[in-house]
């Protein structure tokens, strides 16, 4: 089964959390409206409503950007990143 890797970012709005398709021009992607960082539970759900599952073992890691590279004083992107494949029989 192919990995692929799940990511979710936020710039202190909302937060999007996406897999990461190379060669695609549009990517899987669930955005969460409102409220605190997603829980594992909110991102489980999200990757399965794409039909996608972390990969047994896995686990998500965090990096801190700035919205300008290499300009620490613009605000920060949060971004977080985690191995996923496709659910068995998932249509995506």
């Amino acid at each position: 089964m192919v990995t692929l890797t799940a990511q979710m970012s936020s710039d202190g709005g909302p937060w999007r959390l996406y897999v990461v398709l190379y060669g695609e021009t549009e990517w899987p992607t669930v955005r969460f409206e409102s409220g605190p960082v997603p829980t594992g539970a909110d991102r489980r759900e999200a990757l399965a409503y794409l039909g996608y599952e972390v990969v047994p073992g896995a686990e998500w890691s965090w990096i801190e950007d700035s919205e300008k590279p290499f300009d620490d004083s613009t605000p920060v992107v949060l971004i977080a990143a985690v191995d996923v494949r496709e659910q068995e029989g998932a249509a995506t």
